[in-house]
């Protein structure tokens, strides 16, 4: 009888089996279900189910259209997890259903927890007969959201029989998905010290340690399907190898689940159970966490008086000391502070417009203004006139009332030229990265609006130092020899440093909208310039409203022709895949990433200097080695995810991965050709 139940059963599963072939293939992989926002499939590591095999490694591979995204298990204010139902299934007795590390999302203060772009979700396939037949018959539901949220539901089958064969590419996809699971808290070197959990109060507050400095910190609560979470509070210390997060809890079920956390930092990923007790205190740590940031944003600010990209900084900086040479040191004190200010508003400016885009749920980052085209166009339209006006083909005057009031002493020049010349030195030193302010900015750009405002403001601080000295030393400005003819040349000189400053603008407006919008700005200033000469004789109002006219009237045809995207050319390097490094790594190749811009003048130092040159040139064209390049001189949100993903706000940022560093060795923002060696060493082996 029993050897009777077991053929009727051996007879049903055969049945099932042809029943679905007759509509799914047996294979490794699921025909696709295909809609406007998502690719699904489902996979599995094994074509055939192996002699004594108990279990099967399957996966749901989801592929999301730009802009939709999936949720977590427990997806935070709003969404639900996906969710599977495995009936028509046949000899199936269990599933169990992995969660990769989530991504944090934000938008109106809403805080949700998912994946964008692709995800793959391990699935664990237990039988209920080992060795036999197994058909994974799956309806999933699974809701993705952009700017409206639409549930995904559909069914996936696939048939294996029994057999030995393996899909390494199923197989390679199903293991990279394992390799983004958390890992246990216990066998990570990210440690909770503490965890404060007061549904009375609504706050939830945990302290961790790491032994490598956190560098993009994210910490994912989970009360189960009910819990939500307000935006978290993160303060570092002890040069970032302690932490402080708080969050505000703003819903908890009645009767809660153990709390989980699932802590995150750049590559590393790990998952708690943490004790509840202790007293996190997290207002101190802030307030010395948030000094230490400010140094560092006060000291990155000054080296950036130093860097490569300063060269048109420093022709504005000369050119406010030439006019302040016959000035009282009362009026050469409050001009130079004037100028100060223009460095510290454009700071303020870029720190609000930033928390604006942030709070909309945009993508923000340092030097991102330089991806817009209005403000590239309206940059450029104002360093020409400044090389304009030094060359002398015209010079535009405040009436005279209006110059006595905002110079206050009556004296030659106005304070408001003093304020705005501080403030084009600061947008034009925004295209660079300096030692420190990398990891500032990415604090400042992670942390609250007040914690932005205070780093924003030191490094406005770090910037305009050169004019705070001025001005609390105004006697400096006389150790210039005494005005004479090597004025008037060093006048053309600086111009002529401020058309090469505005060349390259155009060369930027060329990548970020193409050479026709790049001739036709260059038109527009060109004739407005040489209205403005023609009109200087007693008719400045008229040159000035006439200029602006012939501006204006390019912008629009400018900007409604842009080109496709430009792809990087350079002969021995790949384009930017973050999806192809691991399975690089795994071949065993050196992967060395780097990521640019037209506009970033740093990224053109580290490429001239060191990236172009021997021995790091010849280490790029090595047999085993991928030099990748990712270009970020247009908007691109796999290029900004990853940079987010490394715990970096701005560029340049390079990064060396190898079979002993598959998570990657970042590079600081300046290369060096012995730090560029020593990474490829410790990434190699």
């Amino acid at each position: 009888m029993k050897a009777n139940m077991v053929l009727l059963r051996q007879i049903c599963l055969g049945f099932a089996a042809l029943i679905l072939m007759s509509v799914t293939a047996m294979a490794a992989s699921s025909p696709a279900y295909v809609s406007e926002r998502i690719t699904a499939r489902l996979i599995t590591a094994e074509n055939g189910v192996a002699t004594g095999a108990e279990s099967i490694s399957a996966a749901l591979h989801v592929e999301l259209a730009d802009g939709w995204k999936t949720y977590w298990r427990s997806p935070g204010a709003v969404g639900y997890p996906v969710e599977i139902d495995w009936t028509g299934s046949a000899n199936l007795k269990d599933s169990t259903l992995m969660w990769p590390a989530p991504k944090r999302f934000s938008a109106f203060e809403i805080e949700n927890y998912g994946y964008e772009h692709a995800v793959t979700f391990p699935i664990k396939l237990q039988m209920e007969t080992p060795g036999e037949t197994l058909v994974a018959k799956g309806t999933f539901n699974l809701l993705v959201c952009a700017e409206l949220c639409v549930p995904e539901i559909f069914e996936l089958t696939v048939v294996l029989p029994p057999g030995n064969a393996i899909d390494r590419s199923s197989g390679a996809l199903i293991a990279d998905a394992v390799n983004t699971l958390p890992v246990d808290g216990a066998v990570s070197d990210i440690k909770i010290e503490a965890t404060s959990l007061d549904l009375d109060a609504a706050r939830l507050a945990i302290a961790l340690r790491s032994e490598a400095p956190f560098n993009g910190l994210s910490v994912i609560p989970d009360l189960g399907l009910d819990g939500a979470f307000g935006p978290p509070k993160i303060a570092l210390n002890e040069g970032g190898k302690s932490a402080t997060v708080s969050f505000e809890i703003l819903g908890a079920p009645a009767d809660p689940p153990p709390l989980e956390l699932v802590v995150t930092d750049q590559t590393r990923a790990a998952a708690f159970v943490p004790e509840l007790g202790g007293i996190v205190e997290t207002d101190s740590g802030t307030a010395s966490n948030l000094g230490w940031f400010f140094l560092l944003a006060f000291v990155g600010g000054v080296i950036l008086n130093f860097m490569p990209c300063v060269l048109p900084v420093l022709t504005i900086k000369f050119a406010s000391v030439l006019k302040a040479a016959d000035q009282s040191p009362a009026r050469v004190r409050t001009g130079f502070l004037m100028s100060a200010l223009g460095v510290l508003a454009f700071m303020w400016v870029l720190a609000s417009i930033l928390l604006g885009i942030r709070a909309g749920g945009g993508a923000i980052g340092w030097g991102i203004q330089f991806q817009n085209p209005y403000f590239l166009i309206t940059i450029t339209a104002i360093i020409t006139l400044f090389a304009a006006n030094l060359f002398g083909l015209f010079e535009i005057s405040l009436p005279q009332s209006m110059n006595t009031k905002l110079a206050g002493t009556g004296t030659n020049g106005s304070l408001l030229g003093d304020f705005s010349i501080g403030a084009l030195a600061a947008v034009l030193a925004t295209p660079c990265s300096a030692p420190f302010l990398g990891t500032a900015v990415t604090f400042a750009l992670a942390g609250s609006s007040v914690q932005t405002m205070v780093i924003f403001t030191a490094l406005g601080l770090g910037l305009a130092l050169p004019y705070i000295l001025v001005a609390i030393w105004p006697s400096s400005v006389g150790l210039l020899p005494k005005p004479g003819a090597w004025m008037n040349q060093l006048k053309w000189v600086m111009g002529a440093l401020l058309i090469a400053t505005a060349i390259w603008l155009l060369s930027v407006i060329s990548g970020v909208i193409g050479p026709f919008a790049m001739a036709l700005t260059a038109a527009c200033l060109v004739g407005a310039v040489l209205v403005l000469a023609i009109l200087r004789s007693g008719k400045t109002r008229i040159a000035l409203v006439a200029a602006t006219l012939g501006i204006a009237l390019g912008l629009p045809a400018a900007i409604t022709r842009p080109t496709a995207p430009a792809v990087s050319t350079d002969a021995g390097w790949v384009a930017f895949g973050p999806d192809d490094i691991s399975t690089l790594v795994a071949e065993g190749k050196t992967v060395f990433v780097d990521v640019t811009a037209d506009w970033c003048l740093s990224c053109k130092a580290n490429k001239a200097l060191v990236l172009d040159r021997s021995p790091v040139a010849d280490l790029l064209t090595q047999d085993d080695v991928v030099a990748m390049r990712g270009d970020w001189t247009r908007p691109d949100e796999t290029i900004l995810s990853y940079l987010k993903a490394n715990g970096r706000f701005g560029i340049p940022f390079n990064i060396v991965y190898g079979p002993t560093a598959p998570n990657g060795i970042p590079l600081p923002e300046l290369l060096t050709s012995a730090i560029v060696s020593k990474a490829f060493e410790d990434a190699d082996g």
